[in-house]
């Protein structure tokens, strides 16, 4: 999948690590003065933090396909990853200079449906990123979850329950929707640097 030339992965990844700057700056900032002119579609956008050279999660928030234009939410993804992901505390201005910025593009969602054995071998991990829904309960998982944690189909779809909130065999229960989808990510080589793009399964020194 290429939603993205590289270019304009790199504008997007610069565009999160202003609006986090500006953050720390003024929380109180006109956010619509940082969003990018040329990014007027509605893909699905996610912003991860990581801590380098850990690799460790620091925060990730997106949002998912049609809710806003990409310019609009590339501003607040970046701001919500830093500032309100509830399982971290807010990012402190002295982390910044040791975090990097990774940028996911997604598909439009697709339902996956079929039997139990279907679901699992039409899972392609490494590409799909599951999202399960049931009664008002949602989880997502970007594809390279699949890969970075070793998990094998069935465990990538008990994981995305675990996302959830809901028990591990939730997945195949009547009432439940599974849907992947794919992303094209960009992501710093280390904090401020050079932006690549990341083939899913691939690292940085893949490249």
């Amino acid at each position: 999948m290429e939603v993205y030339s590289l270019e304009e992965g790199k504008e997007l990844v610069s565009t999160a690590r202003r609006a986090i700057e500006a953050y720390f700056d003024n929380p109180h900032f006109d956010r619509q003065s940082l969003r990018p002119v040329d990014f007027s579609e509605r893909h699905g956008i996610f912003v991860t933090l990581e801590t380098h050279p850990e690799r460790s999660l620091r925060g990730c928030i997106g949002y998912l396909y049609g809710a806003m234009p990409v310019s609009r939410s590339i501003v607040e993804a970046a701001i919500s990853a830093a500032f309100e992901d509830p399982r971290f505390e807010p990012l402190a201005r002295s982390e910044l200079d040791d975090t990097t910025i990774e940028v996911s593009a997604l598909t439009k969602p697709e339902q996956l449906s079929g039997t139990e054995k279907e679901i699992i071998s039409n899972l392609i991990l490494g590409r799909h990123g599951l999202i399960i829904e049931s009664g008002y309960e949602r989880g997502l998982l970007l594809p390279n979850v699949a890969t970075e944690e070793g998990f094998d189909r069935l465990e990538f779809l008990e994981a995305v329950c675990g996302k959830a909130g809901l028990s591990n065999g939730a997945w195949k229960e009547k009432g439940t929707i599974l849907y992947t989808f794919e992303t094209q990510i960009f992501r710093e080589v280390k904090p401020a640097g050079e932006v690549v793009e990341v083939k899913q399964g691939a690292s940085i020194n893949d490249k």
